[in-house]
């Protein structure tokens, strides 16, 4: 640190600023109300980074307006993201950085969203473990969570953790920064919500749960463990009695952190084994983090056969994917060759096995069955000689043949999700 920057009021490093944007860069994404992209920063890294530092270490900083951007889910729901221009995201992740040493040890170790050294694989597994140990799940939802999370309530958290006033500051001025609509109208909302989108979002979001449930539920039903991954949460109770129990308490708690429980989404399910008697009525499945929960088929090492409670991939996923695979139009790819036809789809699915494939294999036929159809579909409008017979069934064995002889052209056939 020189001379000049000791002479600034916040102790915050051009080394700090810089750290940060190379972890913007690798991130990527696009920009926002003004326009400038993260190549544009990179070509000229003094023109756009000294007035983040500069403007950061003395105080001086407020952020532009966020950009809201809309993305379907399924159902045809919408959610709006908040997207910064990238000068704001680099000052977010100076502060991010910061604050995330200061307050990562005091975190739960069932939190796993967002955190160093921690992810949702960690989280699927140690569900699936106390499910077989505990009987019930509360799965939970917290209505608008990131639109709804109280300003005043966010710094009380926020002094729980640190005294240092530079953080506090930006995060009360990100927090009630304007979004601008695609209209081009801001709106400012000075009470509540933190954009998702933002860099500093999850840790916010993590702080704020950490007091409002993570301390609170270790404190009051010590007995009953959760996972959470950000503001999805599961929470584990031996008897239907003590989850209707902790479901009423978590309830009331979360009206007094001025949140609400979703009355639709949340839900008390029950977790049946070969060693417990399935009381009628009741709900047997929940997903968490892209897979379902439910009874399935299990093969013992010595042959047996018998009935667990696991996870697969989910039907809202499945349904994602294929979606996605629909948009593709690989059927009309007639112009491409097989190798095209790996190129584009290969990283895609090297990504649903590394995510879903990872803790659970179940589901994983059925998504690469309607893989392999559309590929068999491509070859039935690429090679003329199947039109001229109008059979899939001939295309299909001929993709069989290819699949066997040359296995290494899409990651599901390596490792045995044949046609």
């Amino acid at each position: 640190m020189n001379l000049f920057e000791k002479t600034k009021p916040y102790p915050i490093t051009k080394e700090q600023v810089w750290d940060a944007f190379k972890l913007v860069k690798s991130k990527g994404g696009s920009p926002g109300v003004d326009g400038t992209t993260v190549t544009d920063i990179a070509r000229s890294p003094k023109k756009y980074l000294y007035p983040v530092w500069n403007r950061l270490a003395s105080g001086s900083y407020f952020p532009a307006p966020v950009r809201r951007k809309e993305i379907t889910k399924s159902g045809g729901k919408v959610r709006a993201l908040g997207i910064p221009t990238v000068a704001d995201r680099v000052a977010q992740m100076v502060i991010k950085k910061e604050l995330e040493d200061i307050v990562e040890e005091r975190f739960h170790e069932s939190s796993f969203g967002y955190r160093p050294g921690k992810n949702a694989h960690q989280a699927i597994i140690q569900a699936k473990q106390n499910c077989w140990k505990y009987a019930w799940v509360i799965d939970m939802d917290i209505k608008g969570f990131f639109d709804n999370i109280d300003h005043g309530l966010m710094i009380r958290a926020l002094r729980h953790v640190t005294e240092r006033e530079h953080i506090i500051t930006y995060v009360k001025r990100w927090m009630k920064a304007p979004i601008q609509t695609k209209e081009g109208s801001l709106v400012t909302n000075l009470q509540k919500g933190t954009p998702q989108g933002g860099v500093i979002s999850p840790l916010l979001a993590n702080i704020f749960l950490h007091f409002a449930f993570d301390k609170w539920i270790e404190r009051e039903f010590p007995n009953c463990p959760f996972e959470r991954y950000a503001d999805d949460i599961i929470v584990h109770a031996k008897t239907k009695e003590e989850a209707v129990l902790v479901l009423e308490r978590i309830n009331v708690r979360m009206q007094k952190c001025k949140l609400e429980l979703h009355p639709a989404k949340t839900k008390i399910v029950y977790c049946p084994s070969n060693k417990r008697k399935t009381p009628k009525g009741e709900g047997q499945q929940f997903d968490f983090l892209g897979f379902t929960f439910r009874p399935r088929k299990v093969v013992t090492r010595s042959g047996r056969i018998t009935m667990g409670f696991l996870p697969g991939i989910s039907t809202k996923s499945m349904k994602r994917i294929v979606d996605h695979l629909n948009s593709m139009k690989i059927n009309r790819w007639s112009n491409k060759s097989l190798i095209d036809l790996s190129t584009a789809l290969s990283p895609l699915i090297r990504g649903w096995l590394q995510y879903y494939g990872k803790v659970s294999k179940y589901g994983l036929v059925t998504l690469f069955f309607r893989v392999n159809a559309r590929i068999t579909k491509w070859a039935y409008r690429k090679f003329r000689r199947f039109k001229r017979i109008k059979s899939l069934y001939a295309t299909k064995k001929w993709i069989q043949l290819v699949a066997k002889s040359y296995r290494y052209l899409f990651p599901h056939w390596q490792i045995g999700f044949l046609p």
